[in-house]
């Protein structure tokens, strides 16, 4: 099998690589129908984030299940399947609570970019449409994954509600949302929020240091974290089946799989707001 894999920066192959298989009874192996390339991919695709050595990479996902372990209830083969970024068993108390990618048993869902995914926790992590979906529907259903997953827990965690002023960049917000998470736009993102106002903030931070008393007085409401985006898989994919959302749209860009490099370097070169890849 053939994925992507990041050899260092600005070196990114799609090569040999080993082909998942079942390891545990709760696994399952999916064949992919489309992933993407993540704006948090390209981090340690720009170096600015150490990798250990080759790294198969792709962490968005959707397609059809080949085999499960026999553990596994809740999907079957032939089914077509979500999934999250973080593997989790949906029943800890972490999860109950919404948190999946903090479950106890969580595990990193990484080297989508490939035909085929093996997924730990399969019966907590994938969420099944009602039955195989169109072709110009899938683009939808994989954003939910990640992308649009993600921006729902950030508007949630800034608490944002129908008649608040939201804001990414702005002045006296009561609700501020923030994706970057470098410690400029988290500083700006700070002092745009109200006091009593919330933000939400979603990217991962790189050099963020906060300054607590300064942070202590803004009276702001913080909210981070990788988002659970297991906790809105089933409302957003029944949105998306119904066409009541079109999330696809976000991707501007579509690729087969085996040029997912020229996916990197579009989006390196904002030629691209994000690559869709299609095996």
């Amino acid at each position: 099998m053939r994925g992507a894999v990041l050899h260092g920066p600005n070196d990114l192959r799609f090569e040999e690589r080993e082909t998942p298989t079942i390891i545990k009874p709760t696994d399952a192996v999916i064949r992919i129908s489309a992933t993407c390339v993540c704006g948090s991919d390209l981090w340690p695709y720009r170096g600015l984030q150490a990798s250990a050595g080759p790294t198969p990479m792709g962490h968005e996902y959707c397609g059809i299940v080949e085999e499960v372990g026999k553990s596994v209830n809740s999907v079957k083969p032939g089914q077509f399947v979500i999934g999250s970024f973080f593997a989790s068993d949906n029943t800890c108390p972490h999860c109950r609570a919404g948190y999946q990618t903090s479950c106890e048993h969580r595990e990193f869902v990484g080297g989508a970019q490939a035909p085929l995914l093996r997924i730990p926790l399969a019966d907590g992590t994938l969420v099944g449409t009602p039955e195989m979906p169109p072709n110009d529907l899938v683009p939808s259903l994989l954003a939910p994954s990640d992308v649009m997953g993600t921006g729902w827990f950030a508007a949630q965690a800034a608490n944002v509600k129908p008649e608040a002023t939201v804001t990414v960049v702005g002045d006296g917000a009561d609700s501020v949302l923030e994706c970057v998470g470098t410690q400029e736009s988290m500083t700006q993102a700070i002092e745009c929020t109200r006091p009593g106002g919330s933000m939400g903030y979603v990217g991962v931070p790189h050099g963020v240091e906060l300054d607590g008393q300064k942070l202590f007085f803004a009276h702001v409401h913080l909210h981070d974290g990788p988002a659970p985006v297991r906790r809105f898989l089933p409302k957003l994919i029944e949105q998306a089946w119904d066409n009541e959302i079109n999330p696809g749209k976000v991707f501007d860009l579509t690729l087969p799989l085996d040029q997912v490099a020229e996916g990197y370097r579009a989006m390196d070169e904002r030629r691209a707001i994000k690559a869709l890849l299609r095996p």
